[in-house]
């Protein structure tokens, strides 16, 4: 029973003579190994002798589980810290920078990549978007919160004409991915240490959708159409999806979210940010049913 475990661990054979074990395995091999596993198996393994130890931190391995345009995605890390370390990283300690969240444009988008496919996500705040009304009080206020990674969002107490909308120029890694509008009906607070959420400015929505658009600069064109429905927790409302062919290519994305229909106000939404994700990469609850 215990033969097998015995010439893992190299114990010697009946002659005398070492048995073969995995600690045997040249480090160019096991590299080549971890080269099939994705990047939370590759660290785990590195705990189980020395030549994992060193085939996980190989460049050729941590190489291949980065994306093509990894360079570009470096460039917008803004940290003086990473700055002048930057030229002198390990492919391993690029891909654990990238993870990290990166603030970019002045801190109001972000992106980081996900730890276990090395997918691209964006995030843009509700500060960089256009909002229709956004510097008039009696509309709109920015409040801040701990429920945002901004920690602030936009909240509508009410207007006529609701616009929000955004843009960007990105390089995203080949693939397909989804965006959505992460927004919240009522207002969330804390009291006595309790969420509380005040809905008395909601109203509104029921009568018309809120139209969700994308487009893009190579003709891709997308839009969906939710009644808001559901006070009291953050949602995600899926705009559309969209194909980037080339990773070095950078992609104009145009996207908005409107309800324009002045027969009658609408209020109590607090909008938080625009999300941008791999398609199927999910995260917290989002909206499954459109118009």
């Amino acid at each position: 029973m215990g033969s097998g475990v015995s010439s893992i661990l190299a114990t010697e054979g009946e002659g005398g003579s070492p048995e073969t074990g995995l600690g045997d395995l040249p480090e160019g091999c096991v590299a080549a190994i971890l080269l099939h596993l994705d990047p939370p198996e590759i660290c785990r393994t590195a705990r189980i002798n020395l030549a994992f130890s060193g085939a996980a931190s190989a460049d050729f391995v941590w190489g291949a589980k980065l994306p093509e345009n990894y360079r570009y995605l470096m460039s917008l890390v803004a940290d003086e810290e990473s700055r002048k370390a930057k030229s002198g990283l390990t492919m391993k300690e690029i891909y654990a920078r990238l993870c990290r969240p990166n603030p970019f444009h002045g801190g109001n988008k972000e992106f980081w990549m996900e730890k276990s496919r090395g997918g691209i996500c964006l995030a843009i705040s509700s500060k960089a978007l256009v909002i229709t009304g956004i510097d008039d009080r009696r509309y709109w206020n920015h409040i801040p919160t701990e429920e945002s990674r901004f920690h602030s969002v936009a909240y509508l107490q009410q207007i006529w004409w609701f616009e929000v909308v955004g843009g960007i120029d990105f390089c995203f890694p080949a693939g397909t991915y989804s965006l959505y509008f992460r927004i919240h009906l009522g207002r969330a607070y804390r009291r006595f240490g309790r969420r509380v959420c005040n809905s008395e400015h909601i109203h509104g929505w029921h009568k018309k959708p809120v139209r969700l658009q994308l487009s893009t600069s190579d003709g891709q064109n997308a839009s969906s159409q939710y009644y808001l429905d559901k006070p009291g927790s953050w949602i995600l409302y899926h705009a559309g999806d969209f194909v980037v062919a080339n990773s070095n290519t950078c992609t104009k994305l145009k996207f908005s979210m409107t309800q324009i229909d002045c027969t009658h106000t609408k209020g109590g939404l607090s909008v938080d940010s625009v999300f941008i994700y791999p398609k199927g990469y999910r995260q917290e609850k989002i909206a499954t049913t459109s118009m």
